[in-house]
């Protein structure tokens, strides 16, 4: 009769007792009291025990194994009524050895999540065996055990778990046919027997512990060959992985046998060579031990290198130049002896062409998949929306591009779609039905099947943009964010200072420590041959020299009409580069040559406006600055009008890179009072930065106000000027009377442009001298009558060449207000050319000049007519100068020298007789000279 009630022994992780089963445990000497106190009240018979696995806790941390093979963990609910065959000394002085052999399930009655005492009785009861499995059950076991004992017969591992042996014993069986007997009992096996086979192959196939426990809960025949159905497929799979993974690395290992073999013979041959042998005659010492040993690793990784480029030559295209050459230059590596110099340049050429991230060889990119994505404009607006401020002449122009970008990559989709859909027709017509009925000579060879060819993708056929305007506004980060938008790589070239054209196109093989050029080193780093490349910095690539000229070699890389082929000196083989975007930024035109310039589309990024700055420093520069420093926006805020202040005494440019730099200044001066305020656990921390405290920061002001608060001086004038690096200001015209003999002087680095225009306005003033109240004669010189003087004109900041043509009209402003005592006011500037007839002619860079002049407080500014379409034209500059600019300027647009003269002396406040003399011939003077000539 079976026992209600069994004391229960927990079984050491992760062991698991199955029925039938015998096992040989090592349990704790602790437990060898209740052991012996079980066999004595069981008269020396086989006392019967509860063995129980124990289920360690569910944690993240691994599990952890006591020294006496258990865990933190509960007893299982299921476990397996077991007799105590045999007790004895285990090897270790703190455990005992027991023998236990497996009965029949058991489940613990009130049974909750914990553990008791060892060998505690608890209530059990033995589940029932249901009725027999159905066929199809009995069927899907039997076929995956005789797989199971197929594979393990074949593979025959003597390492696995020392409960082999104890099969043979219990079937009469030598290890060498225990595999085959097991199968045959499975197959002789009984349906109504055969959830007690099961028993046995779960217990000894390795299944993991989750599973064992979990197929020791089924009672039924049908659950319980079908978890052991289940538990055995698993096993299978995995045996497959690792004889897979097994003769992979009996391969390899073969393989590295086989080179290091190779390497020896090489070696014994170069030692035979009599250029390898001393000038006495006799032969090098044999190698030691430890050079033996480097040799053998060196040609390891030297035959790893080589397998790798064995993968990378066959994913190339098949029949593509680059494949052709890269086949020819490996066979000509593998005849090279490995000693000679020849080696690492053949293999440093190879390494570089199987690199480059050839078009012909990628069958699709994930970049036009992107572009293909219904949101894709929204997305790309929103990426540039994010990135920048303002710039809405640039950002249209760039979603302009993308919208053309993708509907023609729509258009090639249609077409890829229509020509599949044609394929499919013809291979399902009637042609290929009566094809299949013919049966084909086996003589005959079969036809070779048509290689499938790779999509054909857009080719970038657009202009290459040229991002053109001063420092810091934003040309390279914008580049970056078409880049973002397309789902592109990006990648930087700067050629400032570039004096060589191999830089672009690569040195020659021939040369010693040759390398490609920048593009393709470009598209090695890119990986794809779709990148966005920046050409940075493209106005200040030299010119002309006995290195080249890297300005005409770029020119093949910018035309849509030849970089589909751009060949590279080192590579010498075409590489397509129609498939990247080109985006290059300069900061002036002047410098890049016609060709150059002209396959470049211009993009001009003009300069921020005060308002422009405060925005994007509060939405950007702060919120950046604050993480670099480890603040927030709680730890500092820094007030508006302290921001405008910042702007305007600290900063003086056309970008907002000084802007950020003084951000940073405040920000790094903030975490240093947060700081000390912490460790002071002091409470005077005040988070606010107000205009009060910034002199305490950043020490004194830059730019002072005096251009604001300047006054008015006779011979004075301000003209507006663009600096060398495209931000726009203004420049005083400076004049002065000296004694001497009717000549002008000039001074202030001015070049032959402005020197004609000085002469010229001066040579106006003189012929108009007398209708201006100057002379008291027409025929009277200003400079020689009542006495001689010298005119002296001078343009500040010497340090700095100036030239163009835009000085005209504020040079002969400054004579005028020189010779007649009538001051020009300090809030009015202007610029424009002269002729010698007194017309006005337009100039360039207004945009800037006007920004300039808006910074440097200008409230009035005098500009050539023709201009007119720059302030207020319809998708002009006008458009990018913002309401701000206009509502604080006026804008005065002469044709005219005398009406220059007039909107520039209406407002002054000196002697008002020679003023209304001037403004009254300023009003009458185009007919009188018009009748004069």
């Amino acid at each position: 009769m079976q026992p209600t009630s069994l004391p229960i022994l927990p079984l050491p992780y992760p062991q698991v007792i199955f029925p039938g089963e015998r096992v040989h445990l090592s349990v704790p000497r602790k437990f060898a009291r209740p052991i012996l106190k079980l066999i004595s009240e069981a008269d020396f018979k086989a006392p019967l025990v509860g063995a129980v696995p124990v289920i360690p806790l569910k944690t993240n941390e691994p599990i952890n194994v006591d020294e006496d093979g258990y865990v933190n963990g509960n007893w299982s609910e299921f476990g397996c009524s077991a007799k105590i065959v045999k007790v004895g000394q285990s090897s270790s002085a703190q455990l005992e050895s027991i023998v236990l052999q497996g009965l029949q399930r058991i489940r613990l009655e009130k049974h909750t999540s914990g553990r008791g005492s060892p060998f505690s009785p608890h209530e059990v009861t033995y589940p029932a065996s249901l009725p027999v499995a159905t066929a199809q059950t009995i069927a899907a076991f039997r076929t995956v055990t005789a797989k199971l004992l197929h594979r393990l017969a074949v593979e025959d591992q003597s390492t696995r778990d020392g409960r082999k042996d104890l099969i043979g014993l219990v079937l009469g069986a030598g290890r060498d046919t225990m595999w085959a007997r097991l199968a045959k009992l499975v197959r002789d096996c009984e349906d109504d027997q055969l959830h007690v086979v099961s028993d046995l192959i779960i217990s000894f196939v390795g299944a993991d512990f989750e599973d064992k426990v979990d197929y020791l809960s089924y009672a039924s025949c049908e659950a319980r060959l079908s978890k052991a159905t289940h538990i055995i497929t698993g096993r299978l799979s995995l045996l497959e992985v690792r004889s897979s993974i097994a003769q992979q690395q009996s391969n390899s290992q073969k393989e590295v046998i086989l080179r290091q073999q190779l390497a020896a013979i090489q070696r014994q041959l170069s030692a035979l060579r009599p250029s390898d042998q001393g000038a006495n005659g006799k032969g090098a010492p044999n190698s030691s031990d430890v050079d033996d040993d480097i040799e053998g690793a060196a040609a390891q990784d030297d035959e790893a290198e080589l397998t790798d480029m064995k993968r990378k030559i066959a994913a190339l295209a098949k029949g593509s130049e680059e494949r052709t050459m890269a086949v020819r230059e490996f066979r000509r590596l593998r005849k090279i002896p490995p000693g000679s110099v020849e080696t690492s340049v053949v293999r440093n050429y190879l390494d570089w062409l199987l690199s480059v991230p050839w078009s012909s060889s990628t069958t699709y990119l994930e970049a036009e998949k992107a572009v293909l994505d219904r949101a894709f404009l929204e997305k790309a607006r929103a990426t540039l929306d994010a990135d920048h401020y303002g710039l809405q002449k640039v950002k249209r122009r760039l979603i302009e591009y993308l919208a053309v970008l993708r509907l023609k990559q729509m258009e090639v989709a249609k077409e890829l779609e229509a020509e599949e859909a044609a394929k499919r027709t013809l291979d399902a017509g009637p042609a290929a039905e009566e094809q299949a009925l013919v049966l084909r000579d086996p003589a005959t060879p079969a036809p070779t099947p048509t290689p499938s060819k790779p999509p054909r993708r857009l080719a970038n056929k657009g202009p290459i943009l040229l991002l053109y305007g001063p420092p810091g506004v934003g040309k390279t980060s914008i580049a970056q964010s078409l880049a973002r938008a397309l789902n592109r790589p990006f990648q930087r070239i700067s050629l400032g200072g570039i004096r060589d054209e191999a830089e672009i196109r690569g040195h020659r093989r021939t040369y010693v420590g040759s390398a490609p050029g920048n593009i393709v080193q470009a598209l090695r780093k890119a990986g794809r041959p779709d990148p966005v490349i920046l050409l940075d910095e493209i106005d200040k690539v030299s010119q002309s020299n006995y290195h080249g000229d890297p300005a005409a070699a770029l020119l093949e890389v910018l035309d849509p009409e030849q970089n589909w082929s751009f060949m590279d000196h080192y590579i010498n083989v075409p590489i397509d580069l129609s498939q990247v975007l080109f985006i290059a930024t300069a900061n002036t035109l002047d410098t890049i040559t016609g060709p150059l310039l002209d396959r470049c589309e211009i993009l001009r990024l003009p300069g921020y406006t005060q308002s422009d700055k405060l925005r994007i420093a509060k939405t950007y520069l702060i919120p950046k600055q604050l993480k670099a420093n480890g603040l927030d926006g709680k730890r500092c805020q820094i007030e508006d009008d302290a921001l405008k202040r910042m702007i305007k005494g600290w900063t003086r440019e056309a970008g907002v890179r000084s802007l950020e730099r003084v951000v940073g200044a405040v920000s790094r001066a903030k975490a240093v009072e947060w700081s000390e305020a912490q460790d002071s656990a002091s409470n005077s921390y005040s988070a606010v930065v107000k205009e009060e405290h910034l002199e305490n920061i950043l020490g004194t002001q830059i730019f002072d106000e005096e251009e604001r608060d300047r006054t008015a001086r006779r011979g004075v004038v301000y003209g507006l000027v663009v600096m060398g690096d495209g931000d726009g200001g203004i420049l005083p015209v400076e004049t002065a009377v000296l004694p001497g003999s009717g000549q002008l002087r000039l001074s202030g680095s001015l070049g032959d442009v402005i020197k004609e225009s000085a002469g010229l306005a001066l040579s106006w003033v003189k012929g108009h001298a007398f209708e201006l109240g100057i002379t008291t004669s027409p025929a009277t010189d200003p400079l020689k009558h009542p006495e001689p003087i010298d005119v002296h004109l001078h343009l500040p900041a010497g340090a700095q060449k100036k030239d163009g043509p835009s000085a005209g009209i504020a040079m002969i402003c400054a004579f005028v207000s020189l010779l007649s005592g009538l001051k020009v006011p300090s809030t009015i500037a202007m610029t424009g050319e002269i002729t010698l007839r007194g017309a006005v002619t337009a100039v360039g860079g207004v945009k800037e000049k006007v920004l300039g002049a808006h910074r440097a407080g200008i409230r009035r500014v005098i500009l050539p007519a023709r201009n007119r379409r720059d302030i207020f034209g319809a998708g002009a500059a006008g458009e990018e100068l913002g309401e701000e600019v206009k509502k604080d300027m006026e804008f005065i647009f002469v044709d005219r020298v005398e009406e220059a003269l007039a909107a520039a002396f209406a407002d002054s406040d000196d002697d008002s007789e020679r003023r209304d003399l001037v403004l009254q011939w300023t009003k009458s003077a185009s007919r009188q000279v018009e009748s004069r000539l």
